[in-house]
């Protein structure tokens, strides 16, 4: 039986796509904010009759980019290192969930001295903290997460742009086996050689469906939520005991971000 999860996340009333820092958006397509809204709540409908427990981060005025709740903070054993973002646009994200989590019960709430976008480049398992640097987050940011979370950080270095985040190219579906998948291409030839060391027998997910965000996923250890067009990882994970639960975020997906970018996990 899977564990049931708490999840954070965060309504896009307030949405819409910050074009310089966004290298998913196309100026002609503008966000369908109605849309966008459904597909969110459909997305965390579906984490509730799964059984798992979602908390609501309010949306504040002029930061757009909140539904994007997994680059907020890093959650391990209730201990709470926040972010800091690389881009003045969404600087002031990390302060509101700072006092999110202080005012939800979570005591050690830390403000980082160096840059890192939450869970969009850290990934837990449970040895490891996997952390990527290249785009966003600093590799100064791989040491004091070690420090404050007393676990051993992995540096991974991303070399394509369109996988800014580790969460774009990188997907933990059971943290306890340690099983990952993700898309080779994105990482560079070290950081491919060190998780064919670490992950022998990872599910490596090939361009269509990475491009399709489909790694961008949340996994319960069971149940895989992940982009509906990712359709060429649903066989791979049958066959590895998961149930693949495609959704639609379409309109958030024109901001960079999918199931996982919308969804921080509150490891308690």
């Amino acid at each position: 039986m899977y564990a049931t999860r708490r999840y954070l996340m965060c309504p896009p009333v307030h949405f819409r796509v910050t074009y310089s820092i966004n290298p998913w958006m196309d100026p002609a397509k503008p966000v369908d904010l109605p849309l966008a809204l459904a597909q969110w709540e459909a997305l965390r409908d579906r984490y509730r009759a799964l059984g798992h427990t979602v908390e609501i981060l309010d949306p504040l005025p002029g930061l757009p980019d909140m539904v994007y709740a997994a680059n907020g903070a890093t959650v391990i054993d209730g201990r709470v290192l926040g972010a800091r973002f690389a881009h003045p646009e969404r600087a002031g994200e990390a302060a509101a969930h700072r006092a999110w989590y202080r005012a939800h019960g979570f005591s050690d709430v830390t403000e980082p001295a160096h840059i890192n976008e939450g869970e969009g480049d850290f990934a837990v398992t449970r040895t490891w903290l996997l952390a990527g640097r290249g785009f966003r987050s600093s590799p100064l940011s791989h040491g004091e997460a070690q420090e404050f979370f007393g676990r051993p950080v992995i540096g991974l270095d991303l070399v394509d742009p369109r996988y800014y985040h580790l969460d774009t190219a990188l997907c933990v579906l059971d943290p306890e086996t340690e099983d990952v998948m993700y898309h080779p291409a994105a990482f560079s030839p070290g950081s491919r050689a060190v998780l064919r060391r670490l992950f022998p027998d990872a599910l490596l997910a090939d361009e269509a469906d990475a491009l399709a965000l489909g790694l961008n996923a949340v996994s319960d250890g069971h149940h895989v939520l992940l982009p509906e067009a990712a359709t060429g990882l649903f066989a791979p994970l049958r066959a590895r005991g998961y149930e693949p639960v495609p959704v639609s975020l379409s309109e958030l997906l024109k901001g960079g971000g999918s199931v996982k970018c919308v969804t921080a996990e509150l490891r308690r």
